[in-house]
C-alpha cells in the first residue's frame, strides 16, 4: 500500500504565537490522518510573505513558491479558514489566487500540475456560514485541479454574536470530532485510488 503525505494549510488572520481555533481543527485533522499512517506538516499562512497575485511566482520576497511547491509534493491538501462577515478569511482567497496560476501550468498530456493532489477544507467561525464557506473553497479547489472526495469537510461554527471560540471549548463536539474522521477516511481513500491509478490526459497535447 502506498505512503501518503499531507500539507495544511491555516489561513487564520492571527500571527503565530497566537492561539488559532483553525489550526487547532487542522491538528486534529492531521492527528487522525497520522492515525491512519498519513504522515503530515502545517504552516500558518500570515507567518509568511505572500505577496498579492495570479503566478506562481510574484518575484523577490514572494514566499508562495515554496508553499507552492509543498502543496504540489503531498498527496493530500487541507485547506483551513476562519468565517469572516460570511466567507472564508481573505487569505484564503489569497491562496485560491495564487492557484489561478495552475490553469495554464500542464504536463505534455495536458494535466494541472495539482491533478492527483487530493484536497479537503476545515472550517471556524461564532456565525453561520460553513455550508456557504466550503463551497466557495471546494469550487476554486475543484477550478485549480484537486480532487474533493465526498464529505470532505469538517467544521465548527459557534452560536450568533457569541464569544465563544472552538479553541475555548473544554472538549471537542461529537459531531464535528465524526466530521473529521469521515473527511480523513474519504480522504485516504480516494488519494490512494488516484496514487495508484492517474488521472488520464491528453496524448495529442
Amino acid at each position: 500500500m502506498a505512503n501518503l503525505s499531507a500539507f495544511a494549510l491555516n489561513c487564520s488572520l492571527k500571527p503565530s504565537p497566537a492561539s488559532s481555533s483553525s489550526e487547532l481543527l487542522l491538528r486534529q485533522v492531521l492527528d487522525e490522518l497520522a492515525r491512519h499512517g498519513v504522515s503530515g506538516s502545517l504552516e500558518r499562512l500570515v507567518d509568511h510573505n505572500v505577496k498579492p497575485g495570479v503566478t506562481s511566482d510574484e518575484g523577490e520576497g514572494d514566499d508562495w513558491p515554496e508553499l507552492r511547491k509543498r502543496i504540489l509534493a503531498a498527496d493530500i491538501f487541507i485547506l483551513g479558514a476562519p468565517i469572516w462577515i460570511g466567507h472564508p478569511s481573505s487569505l484564503a482567497q489569497r491562496v485560491l489566487e495564487r492557484m489561478d496560476a495552475f490553469l495554464g501550468e500542464t504536463d505534455d498530456m495536458g494535466r494541472m500540475v495539482s491533478y492527483g493532489t487530493v484536497a479537503g477544507v476545515a472550517i471556524v467561525g461564532n456565525e453561520d456560514g460553513a455550508h456557504h464557506v466550503t463551497a466557495e473553497l471546494y469550487q476554486g479547489l475543484a477550478d485549480v485541479g484537486f480532487t474533493i472526495p465526498p464529505n470532505a469537510v469538517t467544521y465548527w461554527v459557534g452560536g450568533a454574536m457569541q464569544k465563544t471560540d472552538y479553541n475555548d471549548l473544554e472538549e471537542t463536539p461529537v459531531e464535528t470530532d465524526q466530521a473529521t474522521k469521515m473527511m480523513v477516511r474519504n480522504i485516504i481513500h480516494v488519494a490512494r485510488l488516484l496514487k495508484e491509478n492517474p488521472y488520464p490526459g491528453d496524448p495529442d497535447e
